[in-house]
């Protein structure tokens, strides 16, 4: 296993902590204690990880601002961590483009479970080489999505809900089945988590083209994709 992940987190003990967990299951992992570092790390391809483990409360930069920066240029795999763990700070984190999030103090084994999860996707059965869908076309071994000749740039959450989507156009998917499929995870309850990424997700299509599919809330069931004739 080749993967690097980097943890921003000013508890230094909670970093060597989760560093040495995460470690020892095969990952290389660096640590930095601010947002500034991170993106620098991020910036740099000789030390650009895989993945980013980041905590909402640090000194300068916090990991809110950090993570706007770096949507706003890179689909990195992000789970963002919070000790206060308040709902809010949850669907921000989800609104800004994280793809996950844990509130500390945390497992070590749950946060490797969500590492797993955003490091491999889950692979949804008998899904074909390309999937179009009027003009929407997914190239699921490549994990790209494009509208006409445009490229989505989604995060992986975000791909990996619009193919749960996508391979069941006009069907009605439940959210336990979108956050398995699409965050590798079960659903928790009072979990907003696909609500969140589907309006993110919504938004760029609609950006995209006015005859890219939709996506359509049905109340108390989930969502369908829906394609234009």
């Amino acid at each position: 296993m080749d993967h690097r992940i980097l943890i921003a987190d000013d508890d230094r003990e909670l970093c060597a902590l989760l560093a040495d967990y995460l470690s020892r299951e095969g990952y290389h992992v660096d640590t930095v204690h601010d947002g500034a570092a991170a993106l620098g790390r991020i910036a740099a391809a000789a030390t650009r990880p895989d993945l980013l483990i980041l905590d909402i409360m640090m000194p300068g930069r916090d990991g809110l601002d950090t993570l706007r920066d770096l949507r706003s240029k890179h689909g990195l795999p992000v789970i963002m961590l919070s000790a206060r763990g308040e709902p809010v700070d949850r669907v921000i984190g989800l609104e800004l483009g994280a793809d996950d999030y844990l509130a500390k103090p945390c497992l070590p084994r749950e946060l490797l479970a969500r590492v797993r999860a955003r490091l491999r996707p889950p692979v949804l059965p008998s899904v074909p080489e390309t999937l179009q869908l009027g003009c929407l076309l997914l190239e699921p071994a490549q994990r790209r999505a494009l509208i006409g000749a445009q490229v989505l740039e989604l995060t992986g959450a975000e791909y990996s809900l619009l193919l749960a989507l996508a391979t069941r156009p006009g069907q009605i998917v439940d959210k336990a089945l979108l956050t398995r499929e699409g965050l590798g995870r079960e659903i928790e309850r009072f979990d907003r988590s696909v609500d969140v990424h589907i309006s993110r997700l919504r938004k760029k299509l609609a950006e995209a083209s006015d005859t890219a599919p939709g996506i359509e809330s049905v109340r108390g069931l989930g969502y369908q994709l829906i394609v234009a004739p």
